[in-house]
C-alpha cells in the first residue's frame, strides 16, 4: 500500500472522479443526437447503431487486453493512455464519414475499457481503507457523465451542430488528463504484475483467480446487473411510452430518473457500509430495489416514477457492491486486476446481448410482458450470486 499525504490523495480522487466523467458520457452522448447522425453520415439508424454496440463490445473483448496494459505498463501510464485515446476517438468520430465514426467508436470503447479495469485495482491500492466511499464516489461520477451528456448534447446540436456538439465533450478528457498528470507527477508507473504480488507461503490461497468460487459468483452477479442495466436503458423509453402513453420524447426524459437516481445509489452504499450494515444486507435490500422496476411495470405501470427511481438507486448502488467486493476479495493488485478484467469481460459480454435479446423477444412477442420477465430472471441471477459473493469471508489485502 502506497502512504500518501492528505492533499496528495484528494488530488488523485479529484483526477479519478474526472476520469470517471469520461468512461461513460462520450458514448450515451450519441442517444440524444442519433437521429442527426444518421442523416450527416447517410446511413439507416440500424448501421448507426453500430455506433452505440461497438464500445459495449469493446468493454467485453477489450478487458485482458487492458488488463495486460496494467501489467506492462501500470496504472499511471495506463491511464494516460486511456485519456488520449477517449480524446482522439471522440475528435476523430465528428470528422470523418460513417467509417471512420465506427473506427473512432471503437478506439473510444477501448480506451474506456483500460478505465473500467484501471480503477478497481487503483482504489485497492491507493484507498484501501475508503475503498467503498471511493467505489461510490466512482460510480456517481459514471452516472453524472451519463447524465449530463444525455442532457445537454442535444441543446449543444441544435446551436453548433452534432459534429461539434459531440466534439464538445472531449474538453473533458483534456481536463482529466491535465489532473491526472499532476496527480501522479513524480510516480513511478510500476507494472502492476511486479507490485503487491503475493508469494508462495504468505498465507495467501495460491489457486488462480478462475478456480475461486468467488470468481463466478461475482461475475454471475454482474452479468445480471449489467444485462439488465444496459437492456433498460436502450428501451425504457419505449416501454413507458407503450405502456404510459407518453410521447417518444417525454418517455426519453421521464426515462433520466433511472440514470439521476444511480448517483444516489452509488454514494449511498458506502454510507450505509459506514454505519455498520454489512455488504450483504445492503446488497439485498438493493436486490429488492431492482426486482421493482420489471415487476412494477407489469403489475402498475402508472407508478413508473417510483420504480424508476428505485431500480435507479439499485444499480448505482449495486455497480458500488460489485467492485467493492472485487477489492476486498482480491489479496492484491495482481488479483484485482485479473479478477476485475473476468468480471467485466463475461459482464459487458452479457451487456451487449442485453438491448438486442430484448428487442427481439419484444418483437416476437409483440409486447413487454415477457422481455420484462427476461429481465426478472436476469435480476434474479445477480440476486443469488451476488449474495452468494457478499456471503464469502473477505481477504485479507498484503500490505493493507
Amino acid at each position: 500500500m502506497r502512504t500518501r499525504t492528505f492533499g496528495a490523495g484528494t488530488l488523485l480522487l479529484a483526477a479519478v472522479l474526472v476520469y470517471a466523467l469520461t468512461l461513460r458520457g462520450p458514448v450515451v452522448a450519441l442517444a440524444p443526437v442519433v437521429d442527426d447522425v444518421a442523416r450527416g453520415l447517410g446511413v439507416g439508424p440500424e448501421s448507426v447503431g453500430l455506433l452505440t454496440g461497438v464500445p459495449v463490445l469493446c468493454f467485453a473483448l477489450a478487458a485482458p487486453l487492458a488488463s495486460l496494459l496494467l501489467a506492462q505498463a501500470g496504472i499511471e501510464r495506463a491511464v494516460g493512455i486511456s485519456l488520449v485515446g477517449v480524446l482522439a476517438g471522440t475528435v476523430l468520430r465528428s470528422v470523418g464519414g460513417f467509417e471512420t465514426a465506427v473506427a473512432a467508436t471503437a478506439i473510444i470503447g477501448v480506451s474506456i475499457t483500460v478505465g473500467n479495469v484501471a480503477v478497481p485495482v487503483l482504489i485497492g491500492r491507493d484507498f484501501p481503507r475508503t475503498s467503498g466511499m471511493a467505489t461510490g464516489l466512482y460510480t456517481a461520477a459514471l452516472n453524472l457523465g451519463s447524465v449530463l451528456t444525455t442532457l445537454l448534447t442535444a441543446p449543444l446540436a441544435s446551436v453548433v451542430g452534432w459534429r461539434w456538439a459531440l466534439a464538445t465533450w472531449g474538453s473533458v478528457a483534456v481536463v482529466a488528463l491535465v489532473l491526472w498528470r499532476r496527480a501522479v507527477a513524480g510516480r513511478p508507473s510500476e507494472p502492476v504484475r511486479l507490485v503487491g504480488a503475493a508469494r508462495p507461503g504468505d498465507g495467501h490461497d495460491e489457486r488462480p483467480v478462475w478456480r475461486r468460487p468467488v470468481l463466478w459468483c461475482l461475475v454471475g452477479m454482474f452479468s445480471g446487473q449489467a444485462f439488465s442495466y444496459y437492456a433498460v436503458t436502450t428501451w425504457l423509453p419505449t416501454i413507458l411510452a407503450d405502456l404510459g402513453g407518453m410521447t417518444v420524447a417525454g418517455a426519453g426524459g421521464a426515462a433520466s430518473l433511472f440514470q439521476l437516481a444511480g448517483m444516489v445509489g452509488g454514494v449511498g452504499v458506502p454510507l450505509l457500509v459506514a454505519r455498520r450494515l454489512s455488504l450483504r444486507a445492503v446488497f439485498a435490500g438493493l436486490s429488492v430495489l431492482w426486482l421493482s422496476l420489471p415487476a412494477g411495470l407489469l403489475v402498475a405501470p402508472e407508478l413508473w416514477p417510483l420504480w424508476a427511481l428505485l431500480a435507479g438507486v439499485a444499480q448505482g448502488g449495486n455497480f458500488t457492491v460489485v467492485f467493492t467486493l472485487v477489492v476486498h476479495h482480491s489479496r492484491d493488485q495482481v488479483d484485482s486486476r485479473r479478477m476485475s478484467a473476468v468480471v467485466q469481460g463475461v459482464g459487458y459480454s452479457a451487456a451487449a446481448a442485453g438491448p438486442s435479446l430484448l428487442g427481439a423477444v419484444h418483437t416476437a412477442t409483440d409486447g413487454w410482458t415477457v422481455p420484462l420477465v427476461v429481465v426478472l430472471g436476469a435480476l434474479t441471477v445477480m440476486t443469488v450470486s451476488g449474495f452468494a459473493a457478499a456471503s464469502l469471508p473477505l481477504r485479507r489485502r498484503r500490505g493493507a
